[in-house]
């Protein structure tokens, strides 16, 4: 058991805190708590906190709609937190739709779907930004926050609040899409809230450093790797930190990493580790 929890300690704790903060935005609306009140798109901590969307918020901007002074600051707040200290950590610590597309992504190995030879659908990890830079001139074009209505954080946000209405078919075709017709579709390569936490986090400190030394090359980290390309200008290559903006810095490399060759560290705290 212990090893099993080591293997999986990263994991774990993402699946507890995104669960958690579900539970709180729904212990808002039921009960009254006032820790976490709103949705992701926009919400409040202890009622005085605010914290934005970064994307929502530019979505209003070109959208030409009155930016409130609480969404501004909760959007500084946000843009802040991933861009100095977490990267992409959103995407695999916060969003709902992780437990989402992992689920599809674990049962696409349990059913070795890639093994089969199936011709998958093909897209360039560039698209999700022209995705979101096309989303923005919608915005611009019809005066409303156009992927709002499309988003799935926000849907599965307000259906574990209030309930989720129809908004489940959208759940189960991302789902289905990452599962039969392209692994970590979604995530990877269609989410503009995806691009937008790549380019926010591109500089921030909390990096996963990779050990030469230690490394065996087992491949055991491609194998779990949900944006495997940071991976490979570095892995089996050099001493380093994974830099690729894409990373999520979900740990899950550093958990299967039985050569302990893989841990999170600050970059630019760290020297002499290129080699």
């Amino acid at each position: 058991m212990s090893n099993l929890i080591k293997n999986n300690r990263y994991l774990i704790l993402r699946r507890v805190i995104q669960i958690v903060i579900l539970f709180l935005f729904f212990a808002a609306n039921k009960w009254g708590w006032n820790i976490l009140v709103g949705s992701l798109s926009t919400s409040k901590m202890f009622d005085t906190i605010p914290l934005s969307d970064p994307y929502a918020v530019i979505q209003m901007f070109f959208a030409g709609a009155v930016i409130s002074s609480d969404l501004i600051l909760g959007f500084l707040i946000v843009v802040a937190f991933y861009g100095l200290i977490a990267g992409r950590a959103f995407c695999s610590w916060v969003c709902p739709v992780n437990m989402i597309t992992d689920l599809a992504g674990w049962l696409r190995r349990k059913l070795k779907i890639d093994e089969y030879g199936k011709r998958q659908l093909l897209l360039p990890h560039q698209f999700k930004y022209w995705f979101a830079l096309v989303i923005l001139i919608v915005s611009a074009i019809t005066g409303t926050a156009a992927f709002e209505y499309i988003n799935p954080v926000g849907i599965l946000t307000r259906g574990v609040i209030f309930s989720m209405g129809f908004g489940w078919t959208w759940i189960v075709a991302i789902f289905l899409f990452d599962l039969f017709v392209m692994k970590n579709g979604w995530c990877s390569y269609v989410c503009p809230l995806g691009a937008t936490y790549s380019i926010i986090g591109s500089k921030s400190v909390v990096k996963v450093l990779h050990n030469k030394d230690k490394c065996t090359a087992c491949g055991n980290c491609f194998k779990v790797c949900p944006e495997v390309h940071v991976l490979e200008n570095v892995i089996n290559k050099k001493s380093g930190f994974i830099t690729g903006i894409e990373c999520r810095n979900c740990g899950r490399c550093i958990e299967v990493c039985y050569d302990e060759a893989l841990k999170f560290n600050l970059k630019n705290f760290v020297k002499g580790v290129e080699k």
